[in-house]
């Protein structure tokens, strides 16, 4: 089975290793503890063979194995299911640069006594996290619900390079814009995608974590109650615990994170669509240009040809009556006239002058 990591925590300290999924449900009934089980990249029957032990509901398991699921988060009776999608920016060829951003899932289930966490991603490192929260045995003896804060945390924090990544190539599109690159259209498709994958991936999670901080609030006040009925109300509310007010504070600086992060997507999308109004713009300027300027030419191609013809038709006249008399034929009476001769060149010049005035009004010439 594709476990990462199997764990049994009592008191907020890790107290046993089980060999298995069996042993891990086991064990957390007889010690009163919490498990952690976290699987990466888990087969269906993995994922069915765990749901059976920790008794998850079918339509959670059906969306942990289909995946592609929407960032969400649904109640079960007392379980949680979640899920996130994680971002990382991916150099393809190595050169140091970022070429694209990459978006995974994580799924995970949140219940009384247990966690169970399914990576399909490569950040956040769930491993990493795990070895930061053993060293707060405080925190984690708050339960599933400080390790889902801290998992939250993680992924929120996935986004920040990201942002980053995103704003300097939205920067650099506004600057290209007006160079008539002809590849800008192409980088604002890009960035539309990942700012589109960004909003998809942290839209939701600003609801969540405002309904995960509520809840967890108005829990921790009733415990506060319980336990301290004679105190005076705390700085930051009835909280008297100071594990849950470190804790709730937590999750109010990651719900900030990612309603920044939300509005900031929002802004790019704006960017961006505007950017892809003005390319637009300029795109069809220069087609209505360029349009100018070859009916420019296509007009003066016509005045042109204008005044080929009106010469051809001036020098069709004398051409003609030149060709009549040139034809040497017997019997032509005007050869031996006196005045055919210069009767022939004054029809040649009167012809072609009439022409001349007639194409001259017309505005041939």
């Amino acid at each position: 089975m594709s476990i990462m990591d199997n764990a049994v925590y009592v008191d907020g300290r890790r107290t046993a290793n089980p060999a298995s999924i069996e042993e891990t449900c086991e064990t957390t009934r007889e010690r009163g503890g919490i498990a952690w089980v976290d699987l990466s990249w888990p087969a269906p029957a993995e994922i069915e063979a765990v749901a059976a032990e920790f008794s998850l509901h079918p339509l959670a398991v059906e969306d942990a194995i289909n995946a592609h699921q929407r960032p969400k988060v649904e109640h079960y009776d007392d379980v949680l299911f979640v899920v996130l999608h994680p971002a990382r920016n991916i150099d393809d060829d190595g050169d140091g640069h970022v070429d694209r951003v990459e978006f995974g899932e994580v799924h995970a289930w949140v219940g009384p006594d247990f966690v169970v966490t399914i990576r399909r991603s490569v950040t956040p490192d769930l491993d990493a996290l795990r070895d930061r929260l053993e060293q707060d045995p405080d925190l984690l003896r708050l339960g599933p619900v400080a390790i889902l804060a801290a998992l939250l945390d993680e992924v929120v924090d996935t986004y920040r390079p990201v942002v980053t990544r995103l704003r300097g190539a939205i920067d650099q599109i506004e600057d290209q814009l007006f160079s008539r690159d002809p590849g800008v259209s192409f980088r604002i498709y890009e960035a539309t995608r990942e700012v589109i994958g960004l909003q998809r991936a942290t839209g939701p999670l600003v609801e969540m974590l405002q309904d995960l901080y509520d809840a967890k609030r108005e829990y921790a006040d009733q415990q506060s109650a319980a336990a301290h009925p004679e105190d005076a109300p705390h700085p930051e509310g009835d909280v008297q615990d100071h594990r849950w007010v470190e804790l709730l504070r937590s999750l109010r600086n990651v719900l900030d994170h990612a309603i920044k992060h939300a509005e900031t997507s929002e802004t790019f999308r704006s960017l961006l669509t505007n950017a892809l109004n003005v390319h637009s713009t300029l795109v069809t300027q220069e087609q209505n240009e360029e349009s100018r300027r070859m009916t420019e030419i296509s007009l003066k191609q016509d005045e042109q040809m204008k005044k080929i013809s009106a010469w051809a038709a001036i020098l069709f006249a004398p051409t003609l009556i030149g060709t009549i008399y040139g034809m040497n034929f017997t019997h032509m009476p005007e050869l031996r006239w006196t005045f055919g001769y210069p009767l022939a060149i004054l029809g040649m010049i009167g012809l072609g002058g009439v022409f001349y005035w007639i194409f001259k009004r017309v505005g041939w010439l």
